[in-house]
């Protein structure tokens, strides 16, 4: 058994920061939703601003662009399945509280388990089963899937949250997928020129279906333009750290730490969005983030 290396106060605190600018970037994007902007013009914008920081970043750092043959298909895979995800994530936070989209999306562990079995024949871990039931059982939980909490009932509760939840089951397959894809066919490349290349494919993507769409569509409030703005930054701001800072501190077994997002969404969602969720659906919360964290630690550590 290897034990991660202990954590800094700097590493901690650089790893919880990377965690609230992810939440952040998330209410930004519902409060440029609920102005006007639509998914797919979001997407296109953070991805390919970001693109664009993680590449002056590469020629800086004077990264080789090569890559084989693998890891040329490997990194299309990525990239679409990070596009694919990215649209369905932002769709499930433009329709549900965002802690709840978020909670959502963090079942993909579960996924990544289950494409690696059907993919490759690798058995999942015993800690991802036993995580398996105690996961759903807090989402079900956070997520009031029989009405209780709201006094809806299962059907009327199922018609609100429908619809988003699929979303960003749809957004955790998806991602799953991509890190199965990360592990196996892009092996050998440099974080950065993997992640450069997911951004540009995730923005066309994006591209894609706004020519779909008939063009863009912007924020049509000053409000709404900040929270684009801010959205990007903070994106691009995050992934910045997470590719040039958190490597020098050496904290990549404590990442499953950065799962806390869902917290910080519930707090900020409160805070600023008046997103209301009653103390039980809190309690569920916590089991997930909790299980979440605890199988991203473990998994680092064996």
């Amino acid at each position: 058994m290897i034990s991660p290396r202990a954590l800094s106060l700097q590493a901690f605190f650089t790893l919880l920061l990377i965690a609230l600018m992810m939440a952040s970037n998330h209410i930004a994007a519902r409060v440029a939703f609920n102005s006007g902007l639509d998914v797919a013009t979001a997407v296109a914008t953070r991805s390919l601003v970001t693109a664009c920081v993680v590449a002056f970043l590469l020629v800086v750092a004077h990264v080789s662009w090569r890559f084989n043959r693998q890891q040329g298909r490997g990194l299309l895979l990525v990239g679409l399945m990070i596009g694919v995800q990215s649209q369905f994530l932002y769709a499930a936070v433009a329709r549900l509280p965002v802690a709840l989209a978020l909670l959502a999306f963090n079942t993909y562990p579960l996924w990544t388990a289950l494409w690696d079995k059907l993919i490759y024949k690798r058995t999942p871990q015993r800690s991802v089963l036993l995580a398996m039931p105690l996961i759903l059982l807090g989402l079900a939980i956070a997520l009031d899937v029989l009405g209780a909490a709201s006094g809806l009932g299962a059907q009327a509760q199922w018609a609100q949250i429908g619809e988003g939840v699929g979303f960003a089951l749809a957004a955790a397959c998806s991602f799953g997928l991509a890190l199965v894809g990360t592990q196996h066919e892009t092996a050998g490349m440099d974080g950065r020129l993997r992640t450069f290349f997911s951004l540009l494919l995730a923005g066309s993507v994006a591209l894609v279906v706004i020519g779909l769409r008939g063009g863009p569509h912007w924020p049509q409030t000053l409000l709404g333009w900040q929270g684009l703005g801010l959205l990007t930054l903070l994106y691009g701001t995050a992934f910045t750290i997470m590719f040039t800072v958190l490597p020098k501190l050496g904290v990549a077994a404590n990442s499953a730490i950065m799962n806390v997002e869902p917290v910080f969404a519930l707090a900020l969602g409160w805070a600023v969005l008046d997103q209301q969720v009653a103390w039980v659906q809190v309690g569920g919360a916590l089991m997930v983030v909790s299980v979440v964290v605890g199988l991203g630690l473990r998994k680092q550590s064996a």
